[in-house]
């Protein structure tokens, strides 16, 4: 499970957890840490992040008249869709497909006899090579982004520089702000095979 990169609101892959009214969030990031922290402005309401023995992560709520903790959220919440590169590389998880793991436009199953037995780890490969001149973008929204361990951030160019930079990059994949908040700002890259994807049901 992966909750995806924080956004500037909040982790991509927790949608769940959108700004609440009586709930503040701070996201530090610099060369001496990196630190989530949340504040409740309500305060006759409390909140506590836990990881469960089973590996998931909780967010509980004390609310007085019931005068214990309830579960507000957990991640992973989809079985399917939260586990780790589940679609494999240039796929992308929606819970609302049969099945779940669905290739992105212009890509095709890498191997279609494991995708018949519902094993899609090998993930998809791309219909046409890239020609390095006149390749474009598709823009993909309601999605976590690609895991971003090989991913490079540049919190110092807008969003219009970062496609630049993409453009001019053969090896770039996707690219993307890295605050999405007013009007986003900074660039994150990948280069590598984009992986960990997944498709979030507008509510």
């Amino acid at each position: 499970y992966r909750t995806g990169p924080w956004d500037g609101t909040r982790f991509s892959g927790i949608p769940e957890d959108n700004k609440l009214s009586y709930m503040e969030y701070n996201f530090t990031e610099n060369g001496e840490e990196v630190a989530y922290t949340f504040l409740m402005t309500n305060h006759s309401m409390y909140s506590r992040l836990k990881i469960s023995s089973a590996g998931s992560l909780e967010r509980w709520t004390w609310l007085p008249p019931s005068w214990g903790w309830n579960l507000f959220w957990s991640s992973p919440m989809e079985p399917q869709c939260d586990v780790y590169k589940i679609c494999g590389p240039y796929a992308y998880c929606d819970v609302t497909t049969l099945p779940v793991c669905n290739c992105m436009k212009g890509f095709n199953r890498s191997n279609v006899e494991q995708w018949e037995l519902r094993d899609a780890s090998s993930g998809c490969i791309r219909r046409t090579p890239l020609s390095c001149s006149g390749d474009g973008f598709m823009r993909l929204e309601r999605m976590k982004l690609p895991d971003t361990t090989m991913a490079i951030v540049d919190r110092s160019i807008n969003v219009k520089e970062c496609e630049e930079r993409c453009h001019s990059d053969c090896n770039c994949t996707a690219f993307a702000n890295a605050d999405i908040r007013n009007g986003g700002t900074g660039c994150v890259i990948w280069t590598g095979e984009l992986e960990d994807i997944r498709n979030y049901v507008v509510d």
